[in-house]
Protein backbone atom coordinates (compact mmCIF):
# COMPACT_ATOMS: atom_id res chain seq x y z
CA UNK A 1 0.00 0.00 0.00
CA UNK A 2 1.51 3.49 -1.25
CA UNK A 3 -0.97 5.28 -1.81
CA UNK A 4 0.71 8.44 -0.37
CA UNK A 5 4.00 10.27 -1.04
CA UNK A 6 6.22 9.78 2.18
CA UNK A 7 5.47 13.51 3.16
CA UNK A 8 1.72 13.38 2.55
CA UNK A 9 2.14 10.08 5.02
CA UNK A 10 4.10 12.09 7.55
CA UNK A 11 1.46 15.18 7.49
CA UNK A 12 -1.39 12.83 7.82
CA UNK A 13 0.17 11.20 10.55
CA UNK A 14 0.89 14.36 12.60
CA UNK A 15 -3.04 15.76 11.81
CA UNK A 16 -4.22 11.97 12.99
CA UNK A 17 -5.75 11.27 10.08
CA UNK A 18 -5.94 8.00 8.30
CA UNK A 19 -2.91 6.92 6.17
CA UNK A 20 -2.36 4.24 3.65
CA UNK A 21 0.29 2.64 5.85
CA UNK A 22 2.41 3.44 8.81
CA UNK A 23 5.24 6.12 8.41
CA UNK A 24 8.91 4.86 9.23
CA UNK A 25 11.84 6.91 9.47
CA UNK A 26 14.98 4.83 10.57
CA UNK A 27 17.55 7.93 11.97
CA UNK A 28 20.45 6.97 10.43
CA UNK A 29 23.33 9.87 11.12
CA UNK A 30 27.17 10.24 9.97
CA UNK A 31 28.33 7.55 13.09
CA UNK A 32 25.66 4.66 11.36
CA UNK A 33 26.98 4.37 7.62
CA UNK A 34 31.20 4.04 7.93
CA UNK A 35 30.02 0.74 10.43
CA UNK A 36 28.76 -1.25 7.42
CA UNK A 37 30.08 -3.82 5.14
CA UNK A 38 29.67 -2.47 1.53
CA UNK A 39 28.12 -1.43 -0.33
CA UNK A 40 26.38 0.51 2.15
CA UNK A 41 29.66 1.69 3.35
CA UNK A 42 30.10 3.89 0.23
CA UNK A 43 26.41 5.09 0.27
CA UNK A 44 25.24 8.29 1.33
CA UNK A 45 22.94 8.44 4.23
CA UNK A 46 20.20 9.60 1.19
CA UNK A 47 21.40 6.80 -0.71
CA UNK A 48 20.78 4.52 2.44
CA UNK A 49 17.59 5.74 3.51
CA UNK A 50 15.97 5.09 -0.51
CA UNK A 51 17.51 1.87 -0.47
CA UNK A 52 15.74 1.13 2.68
CA UNK A 53 12.42 2.49 1.66
CA UNK A 54 12.29 5.36 4.28
CA UNK A 55 9.79 8.29 4.96
CA UNK A 56 12.68 10.89 5.38
CA UNK A 57 13.30 13.22 7.05
CA UNK A 58 15.31 16.48 5.99
CA UNK A 59 16.86 19.74 7.45
CA UNK A 60 16.02 23.28 6.81
CA UNK A 61 17.49 26.44 7.71
CA UNK A 62 16.09 28.30 10.62
CA UNK A 63 16.06 31.53 8.07
CA UNK A 64 17.50 33.96 11.29
CA UNK A 65 20.67 36.02 11.89
CA UNK A 66 21.62 37.25 14.97
CA UNK A 67 22.74 41.17 15.31
CA UNK A 68 25.19 41.43 17.89
CA UNK A 69 26.21 45.20 19.13
CA UNK A 70 28.71 44.75 22.41
CA UNK A 71 29.04 41.27 22.79
CA UNK A 72 30.43 38.03 20.41
CA UNK A 73 30.16 34.48 20.40
CA UNK A 74 33.28 32.73 18.38
CA UNK A 75 34.50 29.60 17.58
CA UNK A 76 37.74 27.77 17.16
CA UNK A 77 38.48 23.97 16.46
CA UNK A 78 42.07 22.15 17.18
CA UNK A 79 42.36 18.35 16.77
CA UNK A 80 39.06 17.65 17.38
CA UNK A 81 38.43 20.63 19.84
CA UNK A 82 35.59 23.13 19.31
CA UNK A 83 36.44 25.97 22.23
CA UNK A 84 33.20 28.67 22.05
CA UNK A 85 33.99 31.97 23.81
CA UNK A 86 31.42 34.36 24.60
CA UNK A 87 32.67 38.12 24.60
CA UNK A 88 31.36 40.72 26.37
CA UNK A 89 32.60 43.73 28.44
CA UNK A 90 31.78 42.57 31.82
CA UNK A 91 33.79 39.22 30.85
CA UNK A 92 34.60 36.50 28.85
CA UNK A 93 33.36 32.77 29.57
CA UNK A 94 34.33 29.68 27.91
CA UNK A 95 33.34 26.24 26.52
CA UNK A 96 35.17 23.60 25.01
CA UNK A 97 33.74 20.25 23.62
CA UNK A 98 35.26 17.21 22.35
CA UNK A 99 34.46 15.27 19.12
CA UNK A 100 33.98 11.88 19.54
CA UNK A 101 34.86 9.46 16.52
CA UNK A 102 32.98 6.44 17.68
CA UNK A 103 29.35 8.48 17.72
CA UNK A 104 30.74 10.99 15.65
CA UNK A 105 29.28 13.77 17.98
CA UNK A 106 30.56 16.55 20.12
CA UNK A 107 30.70 16.28 23.82
CA UNK A 108 30.97 19.08 26.29
CA UNK A 109 34.16 18.41 28.55
CA UNK A 110 33.95 22.50 29.95
CA UNK A 111 30.72 24.44 30.86
CA UNK A 112 30.52 28.13 30.20
CA UNK A 113 28.98 29.17 33.40
CA UNK A 114 31.18 28.09 36.39
CA UNK A 115 30.57 30.07 39.16
CA UNK A 116 27.53 33.13 40.28
CA UNK A 117 29.56 35.73 38.04
CA UNK A 118 29.33 33.96 34.85
CA UNK A 119 25.49 34.41 35.27
CA UNK A 120 25.15 37.73 34.88
CA UNK A 121 27.82 37.79 32.03
CA UNK A 122 25.87 35.27 29.97
CA UNK A 123 22.46 37.28 30.47
CA UNK A 124 23.83 40.12 28.64
CA UNK A 125 25.04 37.34 25.76
CA UNK A 126 21.70 36.69 25.37
CA UNK A 127 19.73 40.60 25.77
CA UNK A 128 22.16 41.85 23.31
CA UNK A 129 21.60 39.69 20.80
CA UNK A 130 18.71 40.39 18.20
CA UNK A 131 17.80 37.80 15.98
CA UNK A 132 16.52 38.68 12.57
CA UNK A 133 14.54 37.57 8.94
CA UNK A 134 17.34 35.96 7.14
CA UNK A 135 16.30 36.10 2.70
CA UNK A 136 19.65 34.21 2.11
CA UNK A 137 18.75 31.50 4.48
CA UNK A 138 14.93 31.16 3.04
CA UNK A 139 16.21 31.04 -0.08
CA UNK A 140 18.41 28.12 0.58
CA UNK A 141 15.46 26.77 2.36
CA UNK A 142 13.23 26.41 -0.16
CA UNK A 143 15.78 25.00 -2.62
CA UNK A 144 16.46 22.37 -0.01
CA UNK A 145 12.56 21.70 0.12
CA UNK A 146 12.11 21.91 -3.76
CA UNK A 147 14.74 19.78 -3.87
CA UNK A 148 13.36 16.22 -1.59
CA UNK A 149 9.71 17.39 -3.25
CA UNK A 150 7.44 14.59 -1.83
CA UNK A 151 10.14 12.38 -0.79
CA UNK A 152 10.47 14.01 2.54
CA UNK A 153 9.22 15.64 5.31
CA UNK A 154 11.03 19.18 6.27
CA UNK A 155 11.73 20.07 9.91
CA UNK A 156 14.04 23.11 11.13
CA UNK A 157 14.14 24.00 15.34
CA UNK A 158 13.93 27.09 17.56
CA UNK A 159 16.42 25.90 20.32
CA UNK A 160 16.57 24.93 23.59
CA UNK A 161 14.20 25.73 26.34
CA UNK A 162 16.12 27.93 29.10
CA UNK A 163 16.13 24.93 32.06
CA UNK A 164 17.08 22.15 29.19
CA UNK A 165 19.48 24.87 27.77
CA UNK A 166 20.88 25.52 31.45
CA UNK A 167 21.85 22.09 32.35
CA UNK A 168 22.56 20.83 28.72
CA UNK A 169 25.03 23.64 27.41
CA UNK A 170 25.16 26.37 30.06
CA UNK A 171 26.30 24.99 33.21
CA UNK A 172 26.19 21.11 33.36
CA UNK A 173 23.74 18.86 35.07
CA UNK A 174 25.35 18.77 38.54
CA UNK A 175 26.56 22.73 38.61
CA UNK A 176 23.18 23.48 37.14
CA UNK A 177 21.16 22.38 39.64
CA UNK A 178 23.30 23.87 42.60
CA UNK A 179 23.60 26.94 41.24
CA UNK A 180 20.04 26.99 40.27
CA UNK A 181 18.79 26.30 43.78
CA UNK A 182 21.51 28.67 45.30
CA UNK A 183 21.21 31.53 43.13
CA UNK A 184 17.28 31.17 41.71
CA UNK A 185 16.93 35.03 41.23
CA UNK A 186 20.25 35.62 38.93
CA UNK A 187 19.42 32.25 37.00
CA UNK A 188 15.80 32.80 36.76
CA UNK A 189 16.62 36.18 35.29
CA UNK A 190 18.82 34.51 33.05
CA UNK A 191 15.94 32.26 31.94
CA UNK A 192 13.78 35.62 31.29
CA UNK A 193 16.46 36.93 28.99
CA UNK A 194 16.72 33.18 26.86
CA UNK A 195 12.59 32.98 26.70
CA UNK A 196 12.38 36.56 24.93
CA UNK A 197 14.65 34.94 22.46
CA UNK A 198 12.79 31.81 21.81
CA UNK A 199 9.46 33.82 21.53
CA UNK A 200 11.06 35.97 19.48
CA UNK A 201 12.72 33.14 17.17
CA UNK A 202 9.73 31.29 17.49
CA UNK A 203 7.67 34.04 15.71
CA UNK A 204 10.20 34.91 12.81
CA UNK A 205 10.59 30.98 12.23
CA UNK A 206 6.78 30.39 12.30
CA UNK A 207 6.23 33.08 10.24
CA UNK A 208 8.78 32.99 7.50
CA UNK A 209 10.41 29.33 7.08
CA UNK A 210 8.87 26.78 4.98
CA UNK A 211 9.35 23.43 6.94
CA UNK A 212 6.96 21.29 7.87
CA UNK A 213 7.83 21.13 10.76
CA UNK A 214 9.24 23.11 13.33
CA UNK A 215 10.79 21.76 16.82
CA UNK A 216 11.78 22.67 20.51
CA UNK A 217 14.95 20.46 20.71
CA UNK A 218 14.89 19.67 24.60
CA UNK A 219 16.10 15.93 25.59
CA UNK A 220 13.43 16.09 28.80
CA UNK A 221 13.76 13.53 30.87
CA UNK A 222 12.79 13.07 34.54
CA UNK A 223 16.39 11.70 35.05
CA UNK A 224 17.58 15.08 34.76
CA UNK A 225 15.04 17.03 36.01
CA UNK A 226 12.18 16.17 38.11
CA UNK A 227 8.51 16.81 37.62
CA UNK A 228 8.10 19.51 39.40
CA UNK A 229 11.09 21.52 38.04
CA UNK A 230 9.55 20.60 34.31
CA UNK A 231 6.08 22.17 35.39
CA UNK A 232 8.45 24.91 37.05
CA UNK A 233 9.95 26.30 34.07
CA UNK A 234 9.68 24.16 30.85
CA UNK A 235 5.99 24.04 30.95
CA UNK A 236 4.94 27.88 30.72
CA UNK A 237 8.11 28.29 28.27
CA UNK A 238 6.89 25.27 25.99
CA UNK A 239 3.35 27.11 25.87
CA UNK A 240 4.39 29.98 24.67
CA UNK A 241 6.25 28.67 21.86
CA UNK A 242 3.52 26.30 21.23
CA UNK A 243 1.12 28.99 21.08
CA UNK A 244 3.14 31.09 18.84
CA UNK A 245 3.91 28.37 16.17
CA UNK A 246 0.57 26.95 16.44
CA UNK A 247 -0.82 30.53 15.58
CA UNK A 248 0.80 30.12 12.17
CA UNK A 249 -0.74 27.20 11.49
CA UNK A 250 2.63 25.42 11.74
CA UNK A 251 3.49 21.83 13.49
CA UNK A 252 5.18 22.41 16.58
CA UNK A 253 6.77 18.94 17.71
CA UNK A 254 8.91 18.47 21.23
CA UNK A 255 11.75 16.62 20.65
CA UNK A 256 11.75 14.61 24.46
CA UNK A 257 13.99 11.27 24.18
CA UNK A 258 14.30 10.65 27.88
CA UNK A 259 12.02 9.43 30.52
CA UNK A 260 9.03 10.72 30.06
CA UNK A 261 5.81 9.14 31.94
CA UNK A 262 5.63 11.07 35.09
CA UNK A 263 5.26 14.26 32.92
CA UNK A 264 2.53 13.43 30.36
CA UNK A 265 -0.15 14.71 31.94
CA UNK A 266 1.75 17.99 31.58
CA UNK A 267 2.71 17.56 27.98
CA UNK A 268 -0.87 16.61 27.25
CA UNK A 269 -1.66 20.73 28.06
CA UNK A 270 0.20 21.87 25.46
CA UNK A 271 -1.22 22.81 22.03
CA UNK A 272 2.11 21.38 20.51
CA UNK A 273 1.33 18.29 17.93
CA UNK A 274 3.42 16.02 19.28
CA UNK A 275 6.73 14.36 20.62
CA UNK A 276 9.80 13.30 18.67
CA UNK A 277 11.88 10.29 19.77
CA UNK A 278 9.32 8.95 22.04
CA UNK A 279 11.39 6.16 23.55
CA UNK A 280 10.33 2.75 24.60
CA UNK A 281 11.78 0.76 27.65
CA UNK A 282 14.93 -0.29 28.31
CA UNK A 283 15.64 3.47 27.41
CA UNK A 284 13.06 4.96 27.48
CA UNK A 285 10.18 4.42 30.11
CA UNK A 286 6.98 5.23 27.10
CA UNK A 287 5.36 2.69 25.55
CA UNK A 288 3.36 3.67 22.68
CA UNK A 289 0.28 2.66 24.44
CA UNK A 290 1.07 5.07 27.44
CA UNK A 291 1.37 7.67 25.15
CA UNK A 292 -1.96 7.10 23.26
CA UNK A 293 -3.74 6.84 26.99
CA UNK A 294 -2.20 10.20 27.40
CA UNK A 295 -2.97 12.06 24.37
CA UNK A 296 -5.79 11.53 22.07
CA UNK A 297 -4.81 13.56 19.34
CA UNK A 298 -0.82 14.16 19.67
CA UNK A 299 1.46 11.99 16.91
CA UNK A 300 4.16 9.68 18.60
CA UNK A 301 7.50 9.87 16.08
CA UNK A 302 9.27 7.01 17.81
CA UNK A 303 7.80 4.24 19.46
CA UNK A 304 11.19 2.15 19.86
CA UNK A 305 14.82 2.17 21.37
CA UNK A 306 18.18 1.41 20.68
CA UNK A 307 18.08 -1.43 22.41
CA UNK A 308 15.76 -3.11 20.48
CA UNK A 309 17.23 -2.32 17.35
CA UNK A 310 20.77 -4.60 18.32
CA UNK A 311 18.29 -7.51 18.80
CA UNK A 312 17.37 -10.05 16.14
CA UNK A 313 14.99 -9.24 13.41
CA UNK A 314 12.53 -11.20 14.40
CA UNK A 315 12.48 -9.93 17.96
CA UNK A 316 12.49 -6.60 16.49
CA UNK A 317 9.34 -7.80 14.64
CA UNK A 318 7.88 -9.26 17.61
CA UNK A 319 8.22 -6.33 19.81
CA UNK A 320 6.89 -3.45 17.48
CA UNK A 321 3.78 -5.76 16.35
CA UNK A 322 2.94 -6.40 20.09
CA UNK A 323 3.02 -2.52 20.90
CA UNK A 324 1.21 -1.25 17.76
CA UNK A 325 -1.84 -4.27 18.51
CA UNK A 326 -2.23 -2.40 21.83
CA UNK A 327 -3.34 0.59 20.33
CA UNK A 328 -6.95 1.78 19.53
CA UNK A 329 -6.34 2.97 16.28
CA UNK A 330 -2.86 3.65 14.57
CA UNK A 331 -3.74 7.81 13.49
CA UNK A 332 -0.86 9.89 14.91
CA UNK A 333 1.81 7.33 14.96
CA UNK A 334 5.41 7.73 13.03
CA UNK A 335 7.93 4.52 14.16
CA UNK A 336 11.20 5.19 13.89
CA UNK A 337 14.12 4.11 15.89
CA UNK A 338 13.85 6.59 18.88
CA UNK A 339 17.41 7.78 19.16
CA UNK A 340 19.54 7.26 16.50
CA UNK A 341 20.20 3.67 14.71
CA UNK A 342 22.90 1.89 16.56
CA UNK A 343 25.34 0.58 13.69
CA UNK A 344 25.20 -2.61 15.19
CA UNK A 345 21.79 -3.11 13.56
CA UNK A 346 22.61 -4.32 9.85
CA UNK A 347 20.58 -2.56 6.66
CA UNK A 348 19.63 -5.29 5.61
CA UNK A 349 17.28 -5.78 9.11
CA UNK A 350 16.29 -2.41 9.00
CA UNK A 351 15.09 -2.79 5.55
CA UNK A 352 12.86 -5.77 6.61
CA UNK A 353 11.27 -4.33 9.33
CA UNK A 354 10.48 -1.87 7.08
CA UNK A 355 8.78 -4.16 4.93
CA UNK A 356 6.95 -5.48 8.20
CA UNK A 357 5.55 -2.04 9.16
CA UNK A 358 4.91 -1.31 5.32
CA UNK A 359 2.28 -4.10 5.49
CA UNK A 360 1.55 -4.34 8.89
CA UNK A 361 -2.78 -3.83 8.55
CA UNK A 362 -3.71 -0.04 10.55
CA UNK A 363 -6.58 0.71 12.05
Amino acid sequence: MNNMTSRERWLSALRCEPIDRLPFWPKLDSAYVPYQAEPFRSMSIDELHRWIGSDQHVGVHSCIKTIRKKTAIRNSRTNGTMTTTYETPIGTLTAVNKFDEVSHSWHPIEFPIKRREDIKIMGLIFSDATDEFDPAQLEQSISIKSKVGEDAITATGIGTSPLMDWLQHLAGIENGHYMLNDYRDAVESLFDEMHKTLCRRSEIIADKSPADIIYSIENTSTTLISPNMYRRYCHKHLMDYAKIITSYDKFHILHQCGHLKKLLPDIAELPSTGIEAFTSPPVGNTTMKDGRDAFSVKCLIGGTNAYLWTRSEGEIINQIRHDLDELPHHRGIVLTSGGVMPPLCKPETIKNVAEFIGNYATK
